[in-house]
């Protein structure tokens, strides 16, 4: 299972690590998760520079793409280099993004006309963009999901592995990221934002 999260410069580090620490979880069920961007290295919107894993091109035939946000997204998103890089078919691969990643999702056309959720910062350029912005942290529809708030990318996580690897294994992952003393609520919570959508 390949899982590209694309990870742009200015990236939010909650957004491209929190998911990459959730599904790699199931590293010992074969996934294979990788920042993946589209240079060698990128630098957050907090100054942390880190090597990209994977060149934006891993994203084609990966079976997971989730788009992560930053403080540069709007200025990825007229940037035509880089959009004919990201070539996707969500009717094969499950498609994700979280906060401002929504406007690369919709520039992209990959919502399909759907509705999006995303941050406060970035709701009017998807409104702009022609895309419905729910008041919500969490939606999906068959293989495509976008996230709301730095810390709902713990929902995109958890929706990728529940479709892919079952609820059991959803769990498991959660478990291991949990609060002490607050796993139940903690899976609870995750699990009841996700389920209907599954």
């Amino acid at each position: 299972m390949k899982i590209a999260i694309l990870t742009f410069e200015g990236f939010n580090e909650l957004d491209s690590f929190i998911a990459l620490g959730i599904l790699n979880r199931i590293k010992g069920e074969g996934w294979e998760v990788q920042i993946t961007s589209p240079t060698d290295s990128v630098t957050s919107m907090n100054g942390v520079t880190i090597q990209a894993q994977q060149p934006l091109e891993y994203c084609d035939d990966s079976d997971v793409v989730l788009f992560g946000s930053g403080i540069y997204t709007r200025e990825v998103a007229k940037d035509k280099a880089i959009l004919e890089r990201i070539n996707l078919n969500t009717e094969k691969q499950l498609v994700g993004s979280q906060c401002s990643g929504a406007l690369l999702m919709a520039k992209l056309k990959l919502l399909n006309n759907l509705p999006a959720c995303t941050d406060l910062t970035t709701k009017p350029w998807v409104i702009e963009a022609g895309v419905k912005v729910l008041n919500q942290s969490f939606v999906a529809k068959n293989n495509i999901a976008t996230a709301g708030g730095c810390m709902s990318s713990q929902y995109l996580a958890t929706w990728v592995i529940a479709k892919l690897a079952g609820i059991d294994a959803a769990e498991n992952a959660l478990s291991y990221v949990s609060p002490v003393g607050e796993q139940q609520q903690f899976v609870e919570k995750s699990l009841s934002v996700i389920q209907p959508y599954l």
